[in-house]
C-alpha cells in the first residue's frame, strides 16, 4: 500500500507540473483575415490557423496562447525569441534568418492573385501600369516589385486583406491583390454577379511554421506532430472546413 501511495503521489506531482507549464506562444498577425483567422476585440476566435495551432498545442500537451500583433512587432519578437511558434510563413517572407528557430514541413500553398470587379479574360500585368493597386501593409509582392519600385504601379496599403477586397468592391481602385482563400471566403455569400474575379496568379508559395529551438519549448515534439498531421490528413481536413 505504501508503494502504491508513493506512486500515486508521484503521478499527481507530474500532472501538476505539466499543468504549470507555461502556454506555447503562437504569433497571430493582425492583418490576417478569414478564413485564415478571425480576430474579435483583439482575441482570436477561429479560422484555419486557430484550428491548426490549437491542435498542435493539444498534441504536445500544452495550452496555446495566441498573441495578436502587428507584423513588425512579430518580426522583432522573432529576433528576440519572444515567440515560440509562428505559422503561415515562408522563408522568403522574412527579412532575416532566425537561427534559433527550426522550420517545419509546409502545410499548404498560398496563392496570390490579381483581383478585379469584372472578369478580364485577356488580362496581363502590363495593364497594371499607372494603376493604384490594393495591397496589405507590410506584405511583399516580389513579382511586382520592379513596377512598384519604379512607381509604375502605386500601392494602396490597407491594414487587412479583407479591407483591401472591400475597397476594391467599393470602387476605390480597379485592382487588388489577394490570396485565393481570402478571395473565395469574401465571395462565398455574394450572388454571382457581385463576386470579385481572380485575373492572374502572381505567386504560389509553400507555407509552414517556425518553432523556437529552446529547452522550454517541445520543439521536436511539435515538428513531429506536424508530420503526423500531414500524414493523417488533418491539414487537409482543416482546410476543407473553410473552403
Amino acid at each position: 500500500m505504501r508503494f502504491s501511495l508513493s506512486a500515486l503521489l508521484l503521478l499527481l506531482c507530474l500532472a501538476a507540473s505539466a499543468q504549470e507549464q507555461r502556454p506555447l506562444r503562437f504569433s497571430v498577425t493582425e492583418s490576417w483575415a478569414m478564413p485564415m483567422i478571425s480576430i474579435v476585440d483583439g482575441q482570436v476566435r477561429g479560422g484555419i490557423l486557430y484550428d491548426l495551432q490549437m491542435r498542435l498545442a493539444q498534441k504536445v500537451g500544452r495550452r496555446a496562447e495566441m498573441l495578436v500583433l502587428p507584423r513588425l512587432r512579430v518580426q522583432r519578437l522573432l529576433a528576440t525569441g519572444g515567440i515560440d511558434v509562428r505559422c503561415y510563413v515562408n522563408p522568403d517572407w522574412l527579412g532575416e534568418a532566425h537561427h534559433q528557430y527550426i522550420w517545419s514541413l509546409p502545410f499548404m500553398l498560398q496563392r496570390d492573385v490579381i483581383v478585379a470587379r469584372v472578369a478580364e479574360p485577356d488580362f496581363t500585368l502590363e495593364q497594371l501600369r499607372g494603376e493604384r493597386l490594393g495591397t496589405v501593409l507590410g506584405f511583399s509582392y516580389p513579382r511586382l516589385e520592379p513596377l512598384l519600385a519604379s512607381g509604375e504601379i502605386h500601392r494602396e496599403d490597407v491594414r487587412t486583406q479583407a479591407l483591401a477586397l472591400e475597397k476594391l468592391e467599393a470602387g476605390r481602385y480597379r485592382y487588388a491583390i489577394s490570396n485565393d482563400l481570402s478571395l473565395n471566403w469574401f465571395n462565398r455569400n455574394r450572388p454571382q454577379e457581385k463576386r470579385l474575379h481572380a485575373l492572374a496568379e502572381i505567386s504560389a508559395d509553400p507555407v509552414g511554421c517556425v518553432v523556437r529551438d529552446a529547452p522550454d519549448v517541445p520543439t521536436q515534439a511539435l515538428l513531429r506532430a506536424m508530420v503526423q498531421m500531414k500524414e493523417d490528413g488533418e491539414f487537409d481536413a482543416i482546410l476543407a472546413r473553410y473552403r
